[in-house]
Formats: structure tokens, sequence, C-alpha cells
């Protein structure tokens, strides 16, 4: 076993006064310097195509990496370091907690509420009802993403989301800009954003280097293919370690560009290119993701997969199930989750923080 084929996945995941007591008796680690502690971990290798795994106490994780060499024992330790590491504050919001985001699409097609933000003002007031129930960023989009969607020329994209962008930073409140081009990121920031959030992890023209000269913050996604036909044949060898890889390189590209890696959060972009099989392994692994250093955004707020997994709802009728991902999301420490239903999710929310504090 080599030990660059080697991944932990934090498993046997604690809270409240179990976590401290974990941490405290060396038989668990903290899991993102936050409340929540691992104390088992999934060995996790691919050897010739295949994936394997193999669980461990925390405790004994230290002596199975020596008994292994030199190159495992250090490759081990720089995993654990970071996943228990602290993240420093990222947009100007601490990570010590996990927050919401608000989605607003400024678009006549967007899977969830296309049109129903159309005219900036109508955007605005929805944006402005989110913050009073939560929400504490507001993701702005002028392009759908969803599965055979149409590219939008740049400047109708810009045209969509500037006044938005616009007023609601002239108000204070944090504005992530939702979009894959170079220049309605640069306008955006601009007009006050302080997110770029984009679905192809900056691999656009010129994306890397707008995120680097303006200073945003940064949310790097995976995606398998393009929008018109990402969900065509999906295909992984592994998804949760294929998107784990993917997004590693991404990093180093922003590293390599000068946008440091706190700046950066990472997001495994369910829904996009992925079947249900593959969306339920990567939200099965979720805690994989704190072992990039970043903190990790859940995006699955009425995702099709949702749908695909219980009786074929339409969007507007997953608030139950999208309720029951993000607490997998939270279970696996998650930092942010984007959703569209505000009031719900911040209930749910501050019933898993208070129950979570108390275990």
């Amino acid at each position: 076993m080599r030990a660059e084929d080697v991944y932990l996945l934090p498993t046997g995941i604690v809270g409240g006064e179990q976590a401290a007591a974990a941490v405290i008796g060396g038989q668990g680690w903290p899991l993102a310097d936050g409340t929540l502690a691992f104390t088992s971990v999934g060995v996790v290798w691919r050897e010739d195509g295949t994936s394997w795994i193999a669980i461990l106490p925390f405790a004994e994780l230290s002596n199975w990496a020596e008994n292994e060499g030199d190159d495992m024992a250090r490759h081990v330790g720089r995993w654990v370091r970071r996943l228990g590491g602290k993240r420093p504050d990222w947009a100007g919001l601490s990570m010590d907690r996990p927050r919401l985001m608000g989605i607003v699409n400024v678009t006549p097609d967007s899977f969830s509420d296309g049109g129903l933000n159309l005219a900036a003002e109508t955007a605005i007031g929805n944006a402005l009802i989110m913050t009073a129930a939560g929400a504490e960023i507001i993701d702005v989009g002028g392009e759908s993403t969803r599965p055979g969607a149409q590219a939008v020329p740049v400047e109708e994209e810009i045209r969509r989301v500037l006044p938005v962008v616009r007023e609601l930073a002239r108000r204070g409140i944090t504005v992530s800009i939702d979009t894959r081009h170079a220049p309605v990121m640069r306008a955006a920031m601009e007009a006050g954003a302080k997110i770029i959030n984009d679905v192809t992890a900056l691999e656009g023209e010129g994306a890397v280097e707008v995120a680097a000269q303006t200073g945003a913050a940064v949310i790097l996604m995976h995606m398998q293919g393009q929008p018109q036909t990402m969900q065509t044949n999906p295909r992984y060898d592994c998804a949760p370690l294929d998107v784990f890889d993917y997004l590693s390189g991404r990093l180093a590209v922003c590293e390599a560009a000068g946008i440091e890696r706190h700046r950066v959060m990472v997001d495994p972009g369910i829904g996009f290119g992925k079947n249900a099989s593959h969306n339920a392994q990567i939200l099965g692994s979720l805690p994989l993701l704190h072992g990039l250093g970043c903190p990790v955004l859940l995006a699955a707020s009425r995702k099709s997969f949702i749908a695909h997994v219980s009786h074929d709802e339409p969007a507007d009728q997953r608030l139950a199930g999208t309720l029951a991902v993000h607490h997998m999301g939270l279970d696996a420490g998650c930092q942010l989750l984007r959703v569209h239903d505000v009031t719900h999710a911040h209930q749910a929310l501050a019933v898993w923080r208070a129950v979570s504090a108390a275990r």
C-alpha cells in the first residue's frame, strides 16, 4: 500500500461533551476544530482500480501508520492535521459554527425558482426576507446551470445580477456571485460581492486571475462535464475519491495563482454530473472532504437526487428530503448549507445545534 494512495475518512463522529471527552482522553480528534470530533477512521485506499476501506479506532491510527513505515506516518500525520485544523474566518465570517446561504436566482429557467426573481426589486425583496430569516450569505445567480440548461450571454448575465448585487452589498449583506464567467465575477466584485461561487471551480478563461486579483473568497465546486450534457452518462471509479482528487487539484491551481487556501471553500457538487448512486456515495463520505483543510459547503436543496430516491416529487415538494440531507451535512461537519427554504433550514439548524451541544 503506497502512502499517496491512502485517504482518511472520519467516522464515529460525536459532539458536545462526548467530543470533548474523546479528545481529552486521546480517543478522538476534533473535526475542523469545531464542536464535533471523530473517534474512528476509515482508512481508504485504491489498488488495481478498486477502492478499499478498513476502520480503525482513532487511538490506534498512529501506531498503524508507524508500522507501515515513515512515508505512511508522515502522510497520515499531514491528513490528521488538516482534518483537525482550525478554519480561519472566511468572507468575514467565522467558521466555528454552521451557517446558511440563501439562493436568489435572477433567471427564467432555474430548476426550482426560475422566473420568481426576474425583476431586480423582487430579487432584492426576497433576499431581504432570507436574511431576516437567518441567511448570512445571499448567493445571486444570473445563469441556470441545471441539467440541460443553455448558456447565457455574459452581457445578459451581468445585466441580471448587477442591480441585485449592488443593492444587497449597499445594505451590508454578504453577497456571493454564482457564476462561471470571469467578466461576471469581476463586475460583481466591483459592485460589492465578497464571494465567487463557481460550479466549474475557476476552470473558465480568466477566472483564476480574477479571483486572485480581487481577493475574493472562493467556492470551488466539482462538476463532471457541462450543464447541457452532465447527466447523460456520468461515470466514476470511486465517486467520493474522484471528487476529492479533483478538488485537491483545483486547490493546488489556486494556491499557485496566489489564492491562499484559507480563502477557499469546497463543494462536492451534488447533482452535477452524478447519478443517484454517486450522490449517495458522496453524501455518505462527506467528512472525507475535511482532509482538504478547507471549509465545506453542502448544496443539496431541492435537488432531483431527493426525488430520485423518493417518489419523484417536483422541486417545490422536496423540503423534507432537503432537511434530511442537511442533517447529514451538519453531522459531517459542513460549515455552510446553500438553501432555498431559509426559514425551515434555520429552524432545523437551531435544533441540531442545541441537541449536538448536549450530546
